[in-house]
């Protein structure tokens, strides 16, 4: 079918990767009519029931005239970012768990491989009017997941987002931002290098195309992402009514560990996190290792899809090995501390493990090798 002969279109409809993105484009995250005709019907046959004016379609022609999926994707281009459709390889296969309500596509960029991120990660999420407290303890979380290689996703908000973030930055492990806009707008506007420094390290995404605006659903609905994507989903800091919340019960639904950080019982700002404690959503954790430990029971803390081998190493190797950086390479001293280990037994477990390719020396120290499991 030609362009001109699908209702006057500037694209093909018929391209199923440019029907997910003109899906994108033409309806909003949430809309539950939009993603089950697409689950059931598929891209092109549901864009194919729009066009014609379908009962029950009409609605999605309002934005139909002023789709155009292939200027969408040279505005990505333009940013140095690319697009994942499901069945692609860096597609996170996590997502699949939403069935019906997964993304149609994702806006990407960074040169974190979204798929690898997932299979090692944690949520960590929050109020935007937290504490120093609050603060502090999501930098702590975010700066030891990342040095035990685990990835840190969250929303780039102010407040237990953003620290969660600089806090994984600082570890030198990747990091995930999740948009509620376009990724080629930064918002919160003060959160702008932020954001730049996660594209250039990890990676920002969304379910949006370039140009979208923050909506108040487009934020409640990046929420199911953020839990989606991630191991565990952390609440650090939250008030009672807080839309940390609504990523904590998304996670649940979805049958992902929940983790909730105690505050004074006195502080409206941990309402919410004693309120997932009480009501049973959540289990305390106060610090990166039992956050760790929420995300990946004893027994399973390295990826399902790893070489069998690393199933397989003796108990001091395997804590070596959770505890070494991906990005930046970690002294002998700094290793001996997370891992819990004498020096001489982390040098022996690091000697044993670079023969096996599971750790690089560096002249700074230990790190992880990116190609076994790391980011």
């Amino acid at each position: 079918m030609s362009e001109r002969s699908a209702g006057g279109l500037r694209f093909d409809p018929e391209d199923p990767v440019l029907a997910r993105v003109a899906w994108s484009r033409i309806c909003e995250p949430g809309d539950a009519d939009a993603y089950q005709l697409v689950a059931a019907a598929g891209p092109v046959a549901a864009l194919r029931a729009a066009l014609n004016g379908t009962a029950g379609c009409r609605r999605w022609r309002v934005r139909l005239p002023d789709a155009d999926p292939v200027r969408d994707l040279a505005t990505l281009g333009r940013f140095g970012g690319r697009l994942l459709v499901p069945g692609a390889p860096e597609w996170p296969a996590a997502l699949d768990d939403l069935g019906a309500w997964a993304p149609f596509c994702l806006w990407v960029r960074g040169p974190l491989q979204a798929a690898a991120a997932c299979r090692r990660s944690v949520a960590v999420v929050g109020s935007r009017a937290a504490t120093g407290y609050g603060e502090h303890l999501a930098a702590l979380i975010g700066a030891g997941c990342a040095e035990r290689g685990f990835t840190v996703v969250s929303g780039a908000a102010y407040g237990i987002d953003g620290a969660a973030h600089r806090g994984s930055l600082s570890g030198g492990g990747p990091t995930l931002a999740v948009l509620a806009c376009g990724v080629d707008r930064s918002y919160p506007r003060g959160h702008e290098r932020l954001i730049e420094r996660i594209a250039a390290d990890g990676l920002v995404l969304s379910e949006v195309p370039p140009g979208s605006a923050p909506t108040r659903w487009r934020f409640v609905e990046r929420n199911r992402l953020i839990a989606a994507m991630s191991r565990a989903t952390v609440v650090v800091e939250a008030t009672w009514r807080s839309g940390a919340l609504v990523t904590a019960h998304r996670a649940g639904e979805l049958g992902r560990p929940v983790g909730a950080v105690p505050g004074l019982v006195t502080a409206p700002t941990s309402a919410g996190c004693h309120r997932l404690l009480r009501e049973g959503v959540a289990t305390c954790v106060t610090d990166a290792a039992e956050v760790v430990e929420l995300a990946a029971p004893i027994g399973e803390f390295l990826d399902p899809a790893a070489p069998d081998g690393e199933f397989r190493l003796p108990p001091d190797d395997r804590r070596v090995l959770d505890s070494l950086p991906v990005r930046r390479a970690a002294a002998l001293a700094s290793l001996s501390r997370v891992a819990g280990l004498e020096q001489a037994t982390v040098a022996s477990a690091l000697g044993r493990l670079e023969l096996q390719g599971l750790a690089v020396r560096e002249p700074a120290g230990w790190r992880r090798d990116r190609s076994r499991g790391g980011a």
